[in-house]
């Protein structure tokens, strides 16, 4: 019931669709333009910087309120606590990619995904903050530095999480590593479009116009 709870309660936060709420408010459907989902990177090829940050705070601000209410509630179980923060990043996750009211279409869930860094190991979220940024600078392929990300944050969950770094029951290390899994694959498995025109060599580059 616990890891429904978080999952329930994580889609429910995810709901909240920063850059589709932002664009209506420009009297726009951020789904119509660009690539056409709703999450930051498309804000901020449509929108510019400014529009970009702004939902790129608000997607990761929500992750890490949802994760915060879940230390609150579950604080009396430690044992236990970074498998619920697992479950309700995932809720969130789906939220954020998957919003029924917009007919299931919502963003990739890179944003959301920091939030969940931040709330979980300042450690982990150092380290990807650093290679995205490095990779970015590179090569300008948002989607190059977001997928490696996810390779990382599943790497480290692992590593830390078997270390004993978070204080799990053994017996649900093998589901924390799962769900991490799960998340990691998520994030990987919604870039697979960018993936194909990074080894065509079609990639759209932050900065640089669109290629239809």
């Amino acid at each position: 019931m616990e890891r429904i709870l978080c999952l329930a309660m994580g889609y429910c936060f995810g709901l909240c669709q920063t850059g589709y709420f932002y664009g209506k408010m420009h009297q726009m459907d951020i789904r119509n333009y660009g690539s056409g989902n709703s999450g930051s990177t498309n804000v901020l090829r449509v929108m510019g910087v400014k529009a970009g940050l702004i939902v790129f705070i608000g997607d990761c601000s929500k992750m890490i309120l949802a994760c915060l209410v879940t230390r609150y509630l579950f604080r009396a179980q430690p044992d236990l606590v970074y498998l619920y923060l697992l479950y309700t990043g995932f809720g969130v996750i789906l939220g954020h990619n998957f919003p029924f009211f917009m007919g299931f279409k919502g963003g990739k869930g890179i944003a959301a995904s920091a939030g969940l860094l931040a709330a979980t190991d300042w450690r982990v979220m150092l380290v990807c903050l650093a290679v995205f940024a490095g990779v970015v600078a590179a090569t300008r392929y948002v989607s190059l530095g977001s997928i490696l990300v996810m390779v990382i944050f599943m790497f480290w969950m692992l590593f830390f999480g078997y270390r004993g770094d978070y204080g799990l029951r053994a017996g649900v290390l093998p589901e924390f590593s799962a769900v991490a899994l799960v998340i990691g694959g998520m994030g990987i498995w919604r870039h697979r479009s960018n993936i194909k025109r990074l080894l065509s060599g079609t990639e759209n580059k932050i900065g640089a116009k669109k290629k239809e």
